[in-house]
């Protein structure tokens, strides 16, 4: 028999390449086999129900028996293991459904799910609704929720004790049908110890294919931030004082000695021993623009306020007006100097946040006249005669969903409904490079803070690294079962964090393309993302109206902060990391005490088995804003950490 195949999965394996022309290989494997030209090996429904897993048990009404018995084993147990043994049901309900639904029991199935559903979680009721709309065999294949169920074991993470409590139950009751469905499509993640109570399961519950194994979260994981480069020596210009500055003009007086070494270098960084190595991501060559940049950058952050609960940050609104419905996306740039704003009807639009208008470059005959040895070459080709405050970019041929700006301020990404991602120059206002890999709508796209690599999320449940210069994507992160919703590269840009409508927020390697991370505990699509500034921890929100705050060491929840009524669709930190900060579609923005939340997680051990106990509660709110009636779209902290927030305003919002 052909590599150790039995007849049921040879003929799952040639159904299969029967579907997709492969004959060549089809002859080959039958010829290996010894099966004739045309002789039957399975009829069409039992190669499917290898290929599905399900099986008949012939009694329908065994089904409803079985869910039954099994509700009152739970609901009779111990205290103690009660709430591990309920995880279960839940998951052998809606196989009970799918199992039955396939089988040609319709009916059955639908009585099972009227009487059983609305007695399970209120977060799997949306999913139990759309498993419902699968009344045929063939509804299966294209329903996502019926087919994630049929293809991956649900996990469960589960004592030892209590499993074995399980496994004593149905080896006693030999109720076949609970037995397949425990075997098949269960997976159980037994760790020793204590059962966990009610509060440390909800924590975790709530994903569509269940909780994370701990093994999923085993993998070292390199969060800190690399030592930063010794930009001294870069700053030809000499630092001085703004004071001295201004008295120059006044020659009477007499100058005050320059000072020997900018105030904004004199703090030595001390190396973080969780960071990865300098070579561990190729780093492309700063330019000499870039460090001047960061040169400035530093001298900002000298003067940077330090916020706290003392010390709030001001906050600056930009409201879009007559936008309602228009307007999809919104993104500041690093120095809060331009606005790009994504719209609807395909177009991209950049603003001045400052006195400066927008300007673009030279004819070619003007830009034969500019001296390129001069230091200031790029301010030379822009032609001061075209500033604008504003300029629009086109082409693209369907809503823009995201937008982001390079560090360096020179170009922008933006991704759309057409499944492309285009790259723009700021410099001459048009389109440099169309990205085409995604086979369904883009929902978002982010530089990486080195620049040149970013990361888009996608419809097609996968998420992608490129390099601006490749038309290729270097690689593809899949594992997620829905639409990955939202993308963020770490500070260190050696990974990046995806939130998906599965409800679950994976951490990808960048080097290698694999998942380090899987963190479980959303109730709903997760929206948007953010990282500490110190790198390692993550914070994520969404639809369920919670801020939920996880430590990447280990991959737990520490956190879980309420408070919002809408959907969340901004996060950001401040920039001296004490501060974090919410807005969403409730007209809302809540400032939140990080540096509280952290120390008195740092000074708890850590029992990853049993998921911590998460905070929550209002002693971590330290103040919330309100808008008129302008749901918030972006937020963003200034260098200096001037919170700007971008709203639109809805005159229908109450």
């Amino acid at each position: 028999m052909a590599s150790g195949m039995d007849k049921t999965q040879l003929a799952a394996v040639l159904q299969l390449l029967k579907k997709y022309n492969l004959k060549e290989t089809e002859e080959l494997l039958k010829k290996e086999a010894n099966i004739e030209d045309g002789a039957p090996l399975q009829s069409d429904s039992e190669v499917s129900s290898v290929l599905t897993g399900y099986k008949s048990d012939g009694d329908p009404a065994s089904y409803e028996a079985s869910y039954i018995e099994l509700k009152r084993f739970v609901e009779s147990s111990l205290d103690i293991y009660k709430h591990e043994l309920g995880t279960i049901l839940y998951p052998v309900l809606v196989h009970m459904y799918l199992e039955l639904v396939y089988n040609g029991h319709t009916e059955k199935a639908i009585d099972l799910m009227k009487k059983f559903g609305p007695e399970q979680d209120t977060y799997y009721q949306d999913d139990l609704k759309k498993l419902s709309m699968v009344t045929r065999r063939d509804h299966m294949n294209v329903n996502e929720l019926a087919d994630t169920f049929k293809s991956n074991q649900f996990i469960i993470r589960m004592s030892r004790d209590t499993l074995s409590l399980l496994k004593r139950h149905l080896n006693d009751k030999k109720a076949s049908v609970l037995l397949n469905i425990v075997q098949e499509h269960l997976y159980f993640d037994m760790y020793e110890g204590v059962a966990r109570n009610k509060g440390q399961i909800d924590a975790t519950s709530g994903a569509v294919g269940g909780e994370a194994k701990r093994q999923d979260n085993k993998t070292k994981v390199y969060y800190g931030i690399p030592k930063a480069q010794d930009f001294q020596t870069l700053s030809a210009a000499p630092v001085e004082d703004e004071e001295e500055q201004g008295d120059q003009d006044n020659p009477d007086k007499p100058k005050k000695k320059k000072a020997k070494k900018d105030p904004a270098f004199s703090k030595k960084t001390k190396s973080d021993p969780n960071a990865p190595p300098n070579d561990r991501i190729p780093v492309p060559d700063l330019r000499d623009n870039d460090k001047h940049e960061k040169v400035k950058a530093l001298r900002e952050v000298s003067k940077r306020v330090a916020l706290g609960p003392e010390s709030l940050p001001s906050v600056c609104c930009y409201t879009l007006l007559n936008a309602n419905y228009s307007v999809t996306c919104a993104e500041i740039t690093e120095d809060s100097s331009m606005l790009a704003v994504g719209f609807n009807d395909s177009i991209v639009k950049v603003f001045t946040l400052v006195p400066q208008k927008l300007r673009a470059m030279k004819s070619v005959d003007q830009l034969q006249d500019v001296n390129i040895e001069a230091e200031d070459v790029l301010a030379r080709m822009m032609d001061d005669r075209s500033g604008e405050s504003s300029r629009s970019l086109y082409g693209h041929a369907g809503p823009v969903y995201s937008v982001s700006f390079s560090p360096d301020k020179t170009l922008l990404l933006s991704c759309s409904e057409d499944t492309t991602i285009r790259l723009w120059s700021i410099q001459i206002w048009t389109c440099l490079v169309v990205y085409k890999g995604h086979m369904f709508p883009v929902w978002d796209v982010k530089f990486s803070p080195l620049g040149y690599y970013f990361a888009t999320a996608s419809y097609d449940r996968t998420a992608r690294l490129w390099a601006t210069d490749h038309y290729s994507p270097l690689r593809l992160f899949a594992g997620h079962f829905s639409d990955v919703d939202c993308i963020q590269f770490h500070p260190n840009s050696n990974y990046i964090a995806t939130g998906s409508s599965d409800r679950r927020v994976c951490l990808w390697d960048c080097t290698t393309g694999n998942h380090v991370r899987l963190m479980t505990g959303h109730k709903s699509p997760v929206q948007v993302l953010a990282f500490s500034v110190c790198g390692r921890f993550l914070a994520s929100a969404g639809t369920d109206c919670k801020v939920l705050v996880w430590d990447l060491s280990h991959g737990h929840l520490v956190a879980e902060l309420t408070g919002h009524e809408k959907t969340i669709h901004c996060l950001t930190f401040s920039r001296c990391g004490n501060l974090l900060v919410s807005g969403g579609l409730d007209c809302f923005l809540k400032v939140w005490d990080f540096t509280k939340l952290t120390e008195e997680a740092s000074s708890e051990e850590v029992n990853v088995s049993h998921n911590p106990d998460v905070k929550s509660g209002d002693g971590y709110l330290l103040r919330t804003f309100a808008t008129k009636s302008s749901p918030l779209i972006s937020l963003h902290f200034t260098r200096r950490n001037l919170l700007i927030a971008v709203a639109m305003f809805d005159g229908v919002s109450t």
